[in-house]
């Protein structure tokens, strides 16, 4: 049996193997935890490692007297949170009030107005049709506006790749929201 007060005590004066030790004890309960809320492996991971390197980082500030369990996973339900609202705002409210000023003017299309909410909601529903990596790619070229070679370099992959995920992540994005054809035309312009 594993003394866990004995081993935060030694990640605390910085040994690398207690901190590993504490690491796989704790990763696949954490994990568990991350994922029921995200739904994506890759994002989960991404929490949980960033909130064991946290762990690591602040070592000096481990209390050996208090609950580590409480203390990891106040800390990876923060990075929790913070990764929901990423999320939560990804939609650009400039194009949806572009797209009602445009509508306003074109007469019969004025029928067609959309609640910016229904859209939101409807959007959220298809990319989850996605791989979490057409997922990531779609956010970051449509929402975050990066170009294929700013993406290809921040997740380490090929242009090309970049561009056959966006290309397929389109298509089904496209095929999920026929029906908001005419904001979705807005939203995905400069692909």
């Amino acid at each position: 049996m594993i003394d866990e007060r004995k081993l935060i005590l030694s990640v605390k004066s910085g040994s690398e193997k207690a901190y590993r030790t504490l690491y796989e004890m704790w990763v696949s309960r954490l994990y568990q935890f991350v994922y029921q809320y995200l739904k994506s492996e890759e994002t989960t991971d991404d929490v949980v490692q960033e909130t064991f390197y946290r762990i690591w980082i602040n070592r000096e500030k481990l209390d050996a007297e208090s609950s580590f369990k409480a203390y990891l996973f106040t800390i990876a339900y923060h990075l929790l949170l913070k990764e929901l609202r990423r999320q939560l705002n990804n939609t650009s409210m400039e194009e949806f009030i572009e797209y009602n000023d445009n509508i306003r003017t074109s007469g019969d299309e004025a029928e067609k107005q959309i609640d910016f909410d229904q859209f939101c909601k409807a959007l959220k529903q298809a990319k989850e049709k996605l791989t979490p990596r057409q997922r990531e790619i779609f956010e970051l070229n449509k929402e975050q506006n990066l170009s294929v070679a700013e993406i290809a370099e921040q997740l380490c992959i090929k242009e090309q790749v970049v561009r056959n995920q966006l290309s397929t992540a389109l298509k089904i994005i496209r095929t999920e929201l026929q029906q908001y054809s005419f904001i979705l035309l807005l939203f995905l312009s400069h692909f």
